[in-house]
């Protein structure tokens, strides 16, 4: 279908556009596409609204309640009936809700509480919302950056950014990490069991770190993260589940000293964080015990672009360019004083072969969030390790494991 002549002249003869006709220019793609836009703007707006529930308490309140009207929901919560009419009838606009117009009544399904209600659910996601907002205060920032190519580090984000990624992350880790993950990895639990250092790198709040820690008391282990205040709250929540006397945790660069010994390192939804990659995965190369294991926990990327158009490639690939990227490009670019002072303790031990495969390997201008397998295997050979398989997978994650 074709645009037809839209313009007339003063005398009422119809005026000649050759560019809209020309190249067959559509207008139901037009209107499909300006559809698609409109869907994905208002699902922007949605969000928001939907972290205005969660920090407001009304999921819990909705999922405790039962079919309410606004008033009703008014009366339980304290807050004023008008905004919360509006806000309900939104998030029943966007099938977060049910509605029944003859009691005027909206409802949260228990599975739908499961969701965004019930923060030990396997399925909760109320902190992505949290996240989202922590997105939403980075991008102004962000047009700087693309200018320039600078970066944004963590620890500058939204307060939001943690927690959200925290409670976001949490609940995956819980239904996988110990029962699935671990056990995925060759001989690793044994090994867990009998007593080893762990370092988990990039730990934020310390959810991956507390859930090993719990299961095998008889290992040590040692999660770094660059945000202080993620530290703290880690530290604070080892001494409330009876972990702290083997568990620590110290303010630290991803790309800082890691020290050496240890029988499995671990980087949960982190190791894209790093610039230089193959100098990561040398790094680790190096600290690991022999026969140990390196696990990185990354989001499930097929390693094609135009394979990864999913729900996962569409919220990861942003995730990446929001805050991924820019923490990974706030680092020393490889090859700079900068880098070269910052890796010179390792250096100084690095195989020569190491260091020839370093220098044209991919992953050296950072990897983002959606590298796929297949590249995150080439970054780990290049880094020495000889072995490196994919030993699990969810619909969010992938686990891949590298051993020494």
């Amino acid at each position: 279908m074709t645009i037809e002549t839209i313009e007339t002249t003063a005398d009422g003869t119809t005026a000649d556009d050759t560019t809209l006709t020309q190249g067959g220019f559509d207008l139901a793609e037009v209107e499909r596409f300006a559809f698609k836009i409109a869907q994905d703007q208002a699902t922007a707006t949605v969000g928001a609204l939907g972290w205005l529930g969660d920090r407001l308490g009304l999921w819990a309140a909705l999922a405790a309640a039962g079919p309410v009207t606004s008033g009703e929901l008014a009366a339980r919560t304290g807050l004023v009936e008008r905004y919360l009419r509006e806000w309900l009838a939104s998030q029943y606009a966007a099938g977060n809700l049910r509605y029944d117009p003859t009691t005027e009544q909206f409802h949260l399904p228990a599975e739908w509480a499961a969701v965004l209600a019930d923060p030990n659910s396997p399925a909760a996601s109320a902190g992505g919302y949290e996240s989202i907002m922590g997105f939403y205060a980075a991008a102004d920032r962000l047009v700087d950056t693309f200018r320039t190519g600078g970066g944004i580090e963590w620890g500058s984000h939204d307060p939001r950014l943690y927690s959200g990624v925290h409670r976001y992350f949490g609940p995956l880790y819980r239904a996988s990490l110990v029962s699935e993950w671990l056990p995925a990895l060759d001989g690793i639990v044994g090994r867990l069991r009998s007593g080893v250092k762990v370092l988990d790198v990039g730990c934020g709040h310390g959810s991956s770190t507390l859930l090993m820690a719990e299961a095998f008391p008889s290992s040590t282990f040692h999660g770094v993260d660059p945000h202080p205040q993620s530290v703290h709250a880690a530290r604070t929540a080892a001494h409330r589940a009876g972990v702290a006397d083997w568990t620590t945790f110290a303010v630290a660069p991803v790309t800082g000293d890691i020290g050496g010994g240890y029988s499995l390192i671990c980087f949960f939804d982190s190791f894209h964080h790093v610039r230089d990659a193959v100098a990561a995965a040398a790094a680790c190369y190096r600290a690991l015990a022999p026969g140990g294991t390196l696990m990185l926990v990354e989001p499930r990327a097929a390693d094609r672009v135009e394979d990864n158009t999913d729900v996962v490639g569409q919220s990861f690939y942003a995730a990446s360019t929001l805050v991924c990227l820019p923490d990974a490009l706030s680092q020393p670019e490889p090859g700079t004083d900068a880098a070269h002072a910052a890796h010179a303790a390792h250096a100084a031990h690095a195989a020569h072969a190491a260091h020839a495969a370093h220098a044209d390997a991919p992953g050296r201008d950072a990897l983002g969030g959606m590298a796929g397998p297949a590249r995150i295997a080439e970054v780990l050979r290049a880094g020495g390790f000889g072995s490196v398989r994919v030993a699990a997978e969810t619909m969010v994650n992938i686990v891949i494991e590298a051993r020494r």
